[in-house]
């Protein structure tokens, strides 16, 4: 009989209602493709949480096994790049949304999605950042290139105690802003603090609807919230900054008006990493090597099992974790 292997397995019944289970599959089970992955380390995103609660229409495809990211070896390959040993990472690419994920110990997938681990870093380093800190990194990136550098004045981050929030924290701080951290959750003070947060503001000073225009307060931004949080921070931009945009924790609508744009010449940033083509993915994580301290992973995340996948995913739905969560298969 074919070697079978764990899964959790999302389906759906004839009155649409989702349940989710822990199953064994085969390699006859997975997908098309052109390399197959040992799966080694995985992550829980918020967008793994949406999947796996149902409270939101990740999954479009069903049965589905979720999870967005994955570090691990190649077990078999056609492609031209890679050969069997290669270390590889995986984000996005619809992966965990139209096409088998991360939470199974074997994942088969075009090897036009991969990126090659860099040099020194382990699964578990790499999923310690993910897609949500390779996310951040990519709204470095952008703020960079429009000019939105450390002399131009502070950067805020909001939800600063989340994924993308403290991998942001993190970079921005390193590479010299003055970051200030936006969060819910005011108890996450210190640990804001030791990753490089100058200032910690609450989550309520910018939930209210926005007006307008504000007082400038920072010449820049990284948003993972959306709406009236992205309204307002937009509102208090300074004239000629920027706020990249790369999350809707906070809902997908986006209150305001135009006056940011014609009135201070503010740009928003839409920062996309599930669809971003590869030579932006490796620059991104030629970067992260640089620039994120690798000492930090630690109070940036916790790790768990495989047997913890589904209730992490429950509690970041649930505003309950701090920073990244690593899954060792």
């Amino acid at each position: 009989m074919p070697e079978t292997f764990k899964a959790i397995l999302v389906s759906r019944d004839t009155e649409k209602k989702q349940s989710v289970a822990v199953t064994d599959l085969t390699e006859d089970d997975l997908m098309e493709g052109d390399v197959t992955v040992a799966v080694e380390a995985t992550t829980v995103n918020y967008k793994d949480g949406l999947a796996i609660s149902g409270k939101a229409p990740v999954i479009r495809r069903w049965p589905l096994v979720p999870g967005i990211d994955f570090a691990g070896t190649v077990v078999s390959s056609s492609h031209a790049d890679w050969r069997k040993g290669d270390k590889v990472i995986l984000n996005g690419w619809g992966v965990g949304e139209t096409h088998f994920g991360a939470y199974a110990e074997r994942a088969r997938v075009k090897g036009d999605w991969l990126v090659p681990l860099p040099q020194g870093m382990s699964p578990h380093d790499a999923m310690a950042i993910g897609t949500a800190g390779y996310t951040a990194m990519l709204c470095v990136i952008a703020l960079e290139r429009h000019g939105i550098v450390p002399d131009r004045g502070p950067v805020v981050v909001t939800g600063a105690a989340g994924g993308v929030g403290s991998v942001a924290v993190s970079i921005l701080s390193s590479l010299g802003y003055h970051v200030i951290a936006s969060t819910g959750r005011s108890a996450e003070s210190p640990y804001l603090i030791d990753l490089g947060a100058a200032e910690v503001i609450a989550r309520d000073e910018l939930a209210q609807p926005a007006r307008p225009l504000a007082k400038e307060r920072w010449a820049g931004g990284v948003d993972a919230v959306g709406s009236h949080t992205l309204a307002n921070v937009l509102s208090m931009t300074s004239y000629g900054g920027a706020v990249a945009a790369c999350g809707l924790a906070g809902g997908m609508d986006l209150p305001t008006s135009v006056a940011p744009f014609i009135l201070r010449g503010v740009s928003l940033l839409g920062i996309d990493s599930v669809m971003a083509p590869k030579a932006v993915r490796l620059e991104a994580w030629r970067r992260i090597g640089t620039d994120l301290d690798l000492h930090k992973l630690a109070s940036l995340s916790t790790t768990i099992g495989f047997d913890g996948i589904i209730d992490a995913a429950h509690d970041i739905v649930d505003g309950k974790i701090r920073g990244r969560v690593v899954v060792d298969m």
